[in-house]
């Protein structure tokens, strides 16, 4: 098996421990796709049409406000999923925009091809319901992380779930990420101890 299959295995088994036969089904949807660095992929009022498991690189959903500014929303990178999902499951158009913020390799299905098989097997289904459970809960974490925690706090949480995002993603899409200006973001990275 190539081994961006067997990535996509391992972490759909950390999801939900499909049965072979419905994995091999899943399995064998996804094609090869790639875009360069801060390619659009997604733009508002466009419909996803992929769900996409990032390879290779870093990407982000962002909202813009209609005086231009961004808020970032959330970053992917390898191995996870990744795309504009409430427009992909519900299929309307996007209020945010999906774009890589590095060269990326992925692998994509479209909505048809997966909706058929969460049709044909309810394990997939199932598969697909546990992984938008898990979303959604650290997507209720961050809102409370936003709401009741202080910028360094929120510094230091984001740094502890995924210290390698200091390497991955440039610094004034983590310092907007976390709701903070990028001048704050530089202060913080030379005054935070992480131990």
């Amino acid at each position: 098996m190539d081994s961006s299959l067997q990535s996509l295995r391992e972490l759909v088994l950390r999801l939900y421990p499909l049965p072979e036969p419905e994995m091999e089904a899943l399995l064998a949807i996804w094609v090869p796709f790639s875009a360069k660095r801060k390619e659009l992929l997604t733009s508002t009022g466009e419909t996803e049409k992929y769900l996409y498991f990032v390879e290779e690189g870093v990407q982000r959903v962002f909202f813009t406000a209609e005086d231009g500014r961004e808020a970032t929303l959330v970053f992917m990178y390898p191995p996870s999923f990744a795309g504009v999902l409430d427009s992909f499951l519900l299929q309307q158009p996007s209020r945010y925009q999906f774009e890589t913020l590095a060269p990326s390799r992925f692998l994509r299905t479209s909505y048809h091809q997966l909706s058929t098989l969460m049709r044909q097997y309810p394990e997939i289904d199932r598969m697909i319901r546990n992984g938008l459970a898990i979303t959604f809960s650290g997507i209720l974490e961050r809102l409370a992380d936003l709401q009741c925690r202080s910028a360094e706090e929120r510094f230091r949480i984001l740094l502890k779930r995924s210290p390698q995002v200091l390497q991955l993603i440039p610094h004034k899409y983590l310092a907007n990420y976390l709701g903070m200006d990028p001048t704050h973001f530089s202060k913080l990275m030379g005054s935070v101890r992480i131990g």
